[in-house]
């Protein structure tokens, strides 16, 4: 089994090159890949399934052929967690739950968007909590398309501000709770996007080696991650 890992991608009309890659990527897909999986921010916002796509359209069209041959995968990151299941399914993904357990070679690998892990930073939590309830979305959706399109800008020039006055340190994950899923899920292998700091984790967790991995995002390079025969391999392509 060949399965591809990638994260953070921002796709956005504002960055064509980044786009052309990708889409060249999937064309060229070999025909062992068997899944991708895309964990999160996917794209740079979504409002709604009546979302213009401005710039995007041949990149949804280009996975639902795609899917034909291999199963793509998706999840919320929190930039596109308004990605509704069906839109999912209109073009060939199918959504995942955050987190969900997958089982690659007799390893238990959890993905994660990661947020989730980032606990010390609770301005950024209580904001998840309230954009991820029921309620909100529905009174977000509600609103004309111009209205959201116009707040869905105000938001992320709000939280690029606010990212740029934040501690390093409150954005990374919380190590604490990073050892408390590991625990509570008796997993090998965790993956995750988020935090745009791409590494390779190694700890010991119940006398048990286990591995987190982060993925990397694609402003500057491409990332993304193979596993292939219990073989794990990273792929890096410079994107400017």
């Amino acid at each position: 089994m060949t399965s591809l890992f990638i994260s953070d991608l921002h796709l956005d009309k504002k960055r064509p090159e980044v786009i052309k890659f990708f889409i060249n990527f999937m064309i060229e897909l070999d025909s062992k890949i068997e899944s991708l999986y895309i964990l999160g921010d996917f794209i740079e916002y979504w409002v709604g399934d009546d979302d213009p796509a401005d710039g995007l359209t041949d990149i949804f069209n280009v996975i639902k052929k795609k899917s034909d041959s291999l199963d793509i995968y998706i999840m919320h990151g929190n930039r596109d967690f308004m990605l509704s299941e069906n839109f999912c399914k209109k073009f060939g993904m199918k959504l995942l739950k955050d987190p969900t357990i997958i089982e690659i070679d007799n390893k238990k690998i959890m993905l994660m968007h990661g947020d989730t892990l980032c606990i010390d930073d609770k301005s950024y939590q209580e904001f998840r909590t309230m954009v991820r309830s029921d309620k909100w979305q529905k009174e977000m959706l509600k609103k004309p398309l111009k209205k959201r399109l116009e707040l869905a800008k105000t938001l992320r020039e709000r939280s690029l501000a606010a990212t740029d006055v934040k501690d390093e340190i409150i954005m990374d994950v919380n190590q604490k709770e990073v050892v408390n899923v590991f625990k509570s899920n008796d997993i090998d292998l965790i993956i995750h996007g988020h935090t745009h700091r791409p590494n390779i984790h190694k700890l010991s967790v119940n006398n048990k080696d286990v591995t987190r991995i982060v993925l990397g995002d694609w402003y500057t390079k491409s990332f993304i991650l193979k596993i292939e025969n219990s073989n794990i391999t990273i792929e890096k392509n410079s994107l400017i």
